[in-house]
């Protein structure tokens, strides 16, 4: 092609300058938009157009130049114009650029959540992902009583999306109207016509070269490539790659320190934060970045977390957030004032612990934290110190935490305000201009129970109870639900107060104290165990099936899940856990492990049969499976340390109800199918560490399980052993009732749940081909297959109640003088046992009983029963004897009672080997005639196994069942309290009211009730509810009323 240059421009020099590294970028670029800018000639536009179609236009493609019309055109080469590399390179990344930024507008049309089209939509309504609702949505979520106020929130909550990491190149920022309307049915009760046009959740991925959502844009246009520049070396490349990463960096720092410097202008808190050259301690550079702002990088003042879990200062990030916009400082995630919370409490004491120098010249004392706003209040003259509290001038803190002038300085323009208005509109009522405001700001967050209780305070009506404490009158007065409705509606009907909250209220209040509420973890996962959490009440007979084949069940189970009921019985006493640890002088965020001893109870509750009910036909025995946290303690160092050790371990208020069934407790088929599953998820957890969030941490907890409240007939069942009238008469030894008559008090305990696995094993296959007699002796008693682990010990509670009956035959025998006639017929020795009755009715009133019971125990074994015995007996030798072995028998019973011997009874303890073998001596000397060759079961046990078993556990009477025999009265109060026609819905009830009858968090309400009536507190007659309701003559208030 003929071309025609000026002289300034020769095509053998442009090239060269071009490529030369010493040439400006302006000046090369101004000369190649001189060499492609020259004038085409109207006859070459046709052929410029088909040149171009060939190929893209580029440097080596386009001419120098072209000449004019009906020129000459001299034969000249054609210098190809080599580009440089920055040219190149900024040109494809505006490529880039563009098409991101083409990418980004088309997601601005499309629903984040569905994935369709908004411009669908005529009436153009879309709504933004990120901030608050609508005005109609919080409308609506104020009547719900739901506490969320932002998108996210209820998104994530209807269609369980997290929108709250989206990146705006990623994702659309807004929804369309049919989701919309889909969350207003969520939550409202009105039907809509709306449909949701996906099953499962939009996916949305970062824009690629075959990007679906900008395919779909061009209408199914093919995007245009462009060539790869192949003349580009790899190390060129590299180096250039290289200076476009520093220079973003460095471009990035920049800003960065730029909003820093504007951030820290914004929040102008110099004169009013600590700084952190202020600490008095050289902590490493990550403690004190974690304890600053990181806007001012102050010492944090009246700190605040977001939502993305990044502190501030309270008045920095405020100041910020209006300023600068709703996103968090250092992140950019979206960030609201209503987000703010303030962090946890170990974080917070960690925080006010910090000790910092006072800055007045004159004064070189160092104060913690929290002190030094009284302490700085000494230098009133000193200029130097920065003052938390605002003495007039610019606000320096929280309002909340200014003092009452300083509050009325900052406040003083708006205090006017509000006056001027109260004068024109309210007659000058300024209380209730602000009670309103006030309200109106509590509505608007959706925190209804305290907007309610202002209204209730405003209207004169006083505020109510809470709903826990309701819960807790309810419970604790076993009210049924009829019962607690009536007294609700009576009490709101006469005094207009709603003092008791409605069932709904306490139904969300029982929630939290019920297992499968809390989320857990364990570490490493239960094996055969389901990992969800939200596991409430469930079928006790889930592990028939896999249990027993085509065994016939005639009953009804319900339980809760092991590991969720430990989890929620933890939860209940965190308040306690905390405050064992700061009474051991430990750290709040201390993660643990924490060491958690749990005793476990089964006993049958005998004939629990009602009237009322439908359904299958069901044993009307009942058994009920129970556990109780008898102390935790944590490692610290080399040693661990007790943080809560139950003070009442016998009591029916700490043993927590984990299965309750209708089934005899001699059906040992019944209870495997029932309880194995149990025993699983116990054995599962032997083996695994808990990670439970208490108190803002993440702790570990470990669990200890001793298998102890078990009494004799249920230790022999579940352990496989023969029944109570064996040849074995021990179930913690293997001595026969001969060998043991003939030792009363030398023994020791060797058996144990493996030993008595291993023994099954041999009753069952009999490897050595013996005898039957021969087998029996080998095993020693073992019959069944063991299902459940026990601890080898002696349950305190029965072990009173069988003494107990002996000493009752003992009397009787001795009133009959059957040292002297062995041989009485059994006429005389029935009238011996209602001479005695009649005796002990008229001088102690002991009522005749058909069977033994504790209440009737504790009665007879006293020194004033033997004396009244005594007076039947006509021989004096005999009232010594009987008198020593009472006395003996009153010095030994402290021991295994006790739940702490050591320090209740240490003169007992001492002594109970010489008690015990003087108390078998005369056994087998004055009582011969009664203890020749056979001893009963729990004499055997208290003469020869408590010393051993004091010196393992350091205690009897703390791991016995009494805790689980006091439920048993419970048992049937909440079933008459939960009466209903199916039985299936009576357990689950009866096993729930006994759950949180048993809870810490209900008691402490009690507790306060108890305080304040040993204390004398009435209620006056004009606010008193007895006054105003007389309900002396409500029978159906009585009960609450007694509470």
């Amino acid at each position: 092609m003929a071309v025609s240059l000026p002289p300034t421009l020769g095509l053998s020099s442009a090239p060269d300058e071009i490529q030369h590294p010493h040439i400006k970028f302006s000046e090369w670029k101004f000369k190649l938009f001189r060499v492609r800018s020259f004038e085409k000639a109207p006859e070459n536009a046709q052929a410029e157009k088909q040149d171009s179609s060939e190929g893209k236009p580029s440097l080596e493609q386009s001419p120098a130049a072209l000449d004019k019309a009906g020129g000459p055109k001299p034969a000249l080469t054609q210098v190809a114009l080599k580009p440089h590399t920055k040219f190149l390179k900024k040109s494809h990344d505006d490529g880039k650029a563009r098409d991101k930024a083409i990418h980004q507008a088309n997601l601005r049309h499309l629903c984040r959540i569905c994935g369709n089209s908004l411009q669908a939509d005529r009436h153009h309504r879309r709504y933004p992902v990120h901030g608050p609702v609508d005005g109609k949505t919080q409308v609506l979520l104020r009547k719900k009583e739901k506490r969320a106020t932002s998108w996210p929130d209820l998104i994530a909550k209807v269609f369980r999306i997290d929108v709250k990491a989206d990146v705006d190149s990623i994702h659309p920022t807004e929804f369309c109207h049919n989701c919309w309307s889909l969350m207003h049915r969520k939550f409202s009760s009105a039907p809509c016509e709306v449909y949701s046009p996906r099953n499962a959740a939009m996916e949305w991925h970062p824009h690629t070269p075959s990007c679906d959502i900008c395919d779909a844009a061009r209408r199914g246009l093919k995007r245009k490539s462009r060539p790869p520049n192949s003349q580009l070396s790899k190390r060129l490349r590299t180096v250039i790659d290289q200076a476009r990463q520093a220079r973003r960096c460095k471009r990035r720092t920049r800003d960065r320190i730029s909003s820093k410097e504007l951030m820290k202008k914004i929040a102008n808190c110099g004169k009013i934060h600590l700084s952190t050259r202020l600490l008095a301690v050289d902590f490493p550079a990550r403690f004190v970045k974690s304890i600053s702002c990181q806007i001012c990088e102050h010492i944090l003042a009246d700190p605040v977390e977001t939502n993305c879990k990044h502190v501030f200062c309270r008045i920095c990030i405020l100041r910020c957030l209006k300023v600068m916009g709703s996103y968090c400082p250092s992140c950019r995630y979206p960030c609201f004032p209503t987000d703010l919370e303030s962090p946890v409490k170990s974080f917070l004491s960690i925080l006010n612990s910090l000790m910092v120098k006072c800055p007045a010249e004159e004064c070189d004392e160092e104060v913690s934290l929290e002190k030094y706003n009284h302490h700085v209040s000494s230098h009133k003259e000193s200029k130097e110190t920065f003052v938390h509290i605002n003495k007039g001038g610019r606000p320096r803190q929280h309002l909340l935490s200014l003092t009452r002038r300083a509050q009325k300085h900052r406040l003083r323009e708006l205090k006017m305000q509000v006056k001027a208005f109260a004068d024109k509109e309210e007659g000058g009522d300024v209380k209730s201009v602000c009670l309103t405001l006030f309200l109106l700001a509590l509505r608007a967050r959706n925190e209804h129970r305290q907007a309610d209780e202002l209204e209730a305070i405003m209207k004169g009506r006083g505020s109510g109870l809470q709903p826990a404490v309701c819960l807790a009158i309810r419970v604790n007065t076993f009210l049924s639900c009829s019962q607690y409705h009536k007294m609700y509606r009576t009490v709101k009907a006469i005094t207009g107060r709603q003092i008791f909250q409605p069932l709904h209220a306490l139904r969300s209040a029982e929630k939290v104290l019920l297992p499968g509420y809390h989320p857990f973890e364990w570490q490493p996962p239960l094996k055969n165990v389901s990992s969800s959490t939200d596991v409430g009440i469930i079928d006790g007979l889930s592990g028939l099936a896999s249990s027993v084949d085509d065994y016939p069940v005639d009953t009804i189970a319900k339980r809760f899940r092991y590991d969720a009921a430990l989890v929620s019985a933890l939860m209940d006493m965190e308040e306690d856990i905390l405050e064992g640890m700061r009474a051991q002088e430990l750290d709040d965020y201390l993660h643990g492990p924490f060491t958690v001893v749990v005793k476990e109870s089964c006993d049958g509750m005998g004939d629990v049969s009602e009237k009322h009910g439908s359904g299958p036909a069901v044993p009307e025995k009942a058994v009920r499976f129970s556990f109780t946290v008898m102390k935790i303690s944590i490692a610290h160092g080399s040693q661990n340390v007790k943080v809560f050790e139950e003070a009442k371990p016998n009591s029916e208020l700490c043993c927590k109800p984990l299965c309750l069934m209708l089934a005899d407790e001699s059906d040992h088929e019944t209870l495997t199918a029932i309880l194995s599953p149990l025993i699983a998820e116990r054995e599962a957890m032997k083996s695994s560490e808990l990670m439970l969030e208490m108190g803002g941490i993440l702790r570990t907890f470990k669990f200890i399980f001793r298998g102890t409240g078990y009494d004799e007939k249920l230790v022999r069942e579940v352990e496989g052993l023969e029944a109570s009238g064996s040849v074995y008469i021990c179930t913690l030894c293997d001595a026969t009732r001969l060998e043991a008559s003939q030792n009363l008090v030398f023994h020791s305990i060797t058996r144990s749940h493996a030993e008595n696995l291993e023994r099954y094993e041999v009753w069952r296959s009999n490897p050595y081909h013996e005898t039957v007699e021969e087998l029996r002796d080998r095993v020693k008693g073992v019959s069944a297959k063991p299902f459940i682990e026990t601890v080898p010990s002696i349950d305190a509670l029965h072990c009173d109640i069988g003494n107990a009956a002996e000493f009752y035959k003992i009397f009787q025998l001795e009133i009959g003088e059957v040292y002297k006639n062995p041989n009485a017929s059994k006429e005389e020795r029935k009238r011996w046992q209602a001479t005695l009755d009649k005796h002990l009715r008229k001088k102690m009133n002991l009522k005749p009983i058909m069977r033994m019971n504790g209440n009737f125990a504790r009665k007879l074994m006293t020194k004033e029963t033997v004396e009244a015995v005594c007076e039947l007996i006509p021989s004096q030798e005999r009232h010594e004897a009987l008198r020593e072995l009472m006395d003996l028998y009153l010095k030994m019973k402290p021991v295994w009672r006790s739940s702490c011997p050591a320090q209740e009874c240490p003169e007992s303890l001492c002594q109970y080997s010489f008690n015990s073998q003087r108390f078998a001596e005369l056994l087998s000397t004055k009582f011969k005639y009664r203890y020749e060759g056979k001893i009963t079961n729990y004499f055997h046990k208290t003469l020869a196994h408590v010393p051993e078993i004091i010196e393992r556990d350091g205690s009897i009477g703390a791991w016995a069942s009494e805790g689980n025999e006091s439920g048993n009265k419970l048992f049937r109060r909440f079933r008459k309290m939960n009466a209903r026609q199916s039985k299936y819905y009576e357990m689950e009830d009866v096993l729930k009211h006994h759950w949180l009858y048993t809870s810490k968090y209900l008691q402490k309400f009690m507790n306060a009730h108890n305080a304040l009536k040993d204390s004398g507190f009435t209620l006056n007659s004009q606010g008193g509810l007895g006054a105003s309701l007389d309900l002396e003559d409500s029978p159906e208030l009585q009960d609450s009323m007694e509470f």
